[in-house]
């Protein structure tokens, strides 16, 4: 069996108990008072079950389950009391969210049983934690597909949006960034409802009708209500919705810590879209930092000063002429592609997946397009190297 159960008690008599009793059924280790049980967590973890006696000196059996609680937040948690501890049970139950508590001394069959019912238990979180991920997962990347295939040029926005926000993510070193790059790359959502003429003018620096500017500026709420139903992702759909907000207006939001860092993270996207605005319109990337620093209580000046050091994009690969029967998944599109009668397809910057793979195809098959594009491409000496290490057997990190 691959998950481990943790025993921890203050008497290694009690511990050598478990362990004869147990150690045929499960695969179980022991530790000596809370503290080694939680080294033992820390090096040999994570513990499916962990067992505990109440009564412990130094640190009991509350204090130590409600920091494993911290540590091990899918650890199944299991009390051993003694009848006269009902008050440290009821303690335990509330600071420590054991699944159950048992009573000393605790026959075979009734701690094998608790055991049993509690690696259970642990398989039950697990696996819905697994599709919960999965599940967002294939959600997040099946909304980033449609905007690439439906918008080409706000696809080819949030991907160079994404690329400003890991810069600052990275030099805060933000813990979980990944919501933050979800944001980036979901910011333009809202824009499948716009007609791509209308994208193109906007990121160009263009003005628009008033009505045609309205509908624009609502794409940040239409993407909000498209992600707010999604599990997990109303931080992320709360950051696009205030895209646009002026950090003078985001100050005065409250709510504690995780309000504070949502809130950072729309400053994080206004000012990386203001910033790819004025880079699309020419401007060099000093002078779009100076533009931005010059009005404010619009954005944030330590999220801009976080893209000072931002250099230019590093491109490790050639650029050819690549027929369109060639192409292949993960190559990036040198020049944007449109239709003989000039309809974009997709947008200059975008990688190639293989749903726009087939959309290329399908648009070059009708003739519609080009029998060929211009790419980025893998060098041709790292591609040998890489096939030859894998022949000789290597891994790649």
């Amino acid at each position: 069996m691959s998950e481990k159960i943790l025993f921890v008690d203050d008497e290694p008599a009690v511990l050598d108990g478990y362990r004869r009793l147990l150690h045929k059924e499960f695969s179980l280790d022991t530790a000596i008072g809370g503290a080694k049980g939680l080294a033992a967590i820390a090096d040999h973890g994570p513990y499916a079950v962990v067992i505990s006696d109440i009564r412990m000196p130094e640190m009991d059996g509350v204090q130590f389950l409600a920091k494993v609680r911290t540590l091990s937040p899918d650890t199944v948690r299991i009390a051993l009391t003694g009848h006269a501890d009902i008050e440290a049970a009821i303690n335990s139950v509330n600071e420590g969210a054991i699944f159950r508590f048992l009573t000393k001394p605790c026959p075979k069959e009734t701690l094998a049983k608790a055991v049993t019912t509690g690696l259970m238990q642990y398989r039950l979180i697990t696996a819905e934690k697994d599709l919960l991920e999965k599940t967002l997962s294939g959600s997040i990347q099946v909304l980033i597909e449609v905007l690439s295939l439906v918008n080409p040029a706000a696809f080819s926005r949030a991907t160079r949006i994404r690329r400003y926000v890991q810069h600052i993510t990275n030099k805060r070193k933000i813990e979980a960034p990944w919501r933050f790059a979800v944001a980036a790359m979901l910011s333009q959502l809202g824009c499948v409802t716009l007609h791509p003429d209308t994208i193109e003018a906007v990121y160009a620096g263009q003005p628009l009708p008033p009505e045609e500017q309205a509908r624009f500026d609502a794409h940040p709420a239409i993407a909000r209500d498209l992600l707010s139903n999604i599990p997990r992702l109303e931080p992320v759909a709360w950051m696009i919705a205030h895209q646009q907000s002026p950090v003078s207006s985001l100050r005065s939001v409250k709510g504690g810590e995780p309000q504070e860092l949502i809130t950072r993270g729309a400053q994080m996207l206004r000012v990386a879209l203001a910033y790819d605005r004025l880079l699309n319109q020419g401007r060099s990337h000093e002078d779009a930092l100076a533009d931005l620093r010059s009005q404010p209580g619009e954005f944030d000046t330590s999220v801009i000063d976080d893209l000072a050091d931002l250099g230019p994009e590093t491109e490790r690969k050639d650029v050819k002429d690549c027929p369109i029967s060639e192409l292949q998944c993960g190559m990036i599109l040198r020049e944007e592609v449109r239709t003989r009668n000039g309809l974009l397809v997709v947008a200059r910057g975008q990688e190639v997946t293989y749903p726009l793979l087939m959309r290329l195809r399908n648009f070059w098959q009708r003739k519609a397009i080009a029998n060929s594009v211009v790419v980025l491409a893998p060098h041709a000496e790292k591609k040998a190297v890489a096939v030859g290490g894998a022949a000789g057997g290597g891994t790649s990190a």
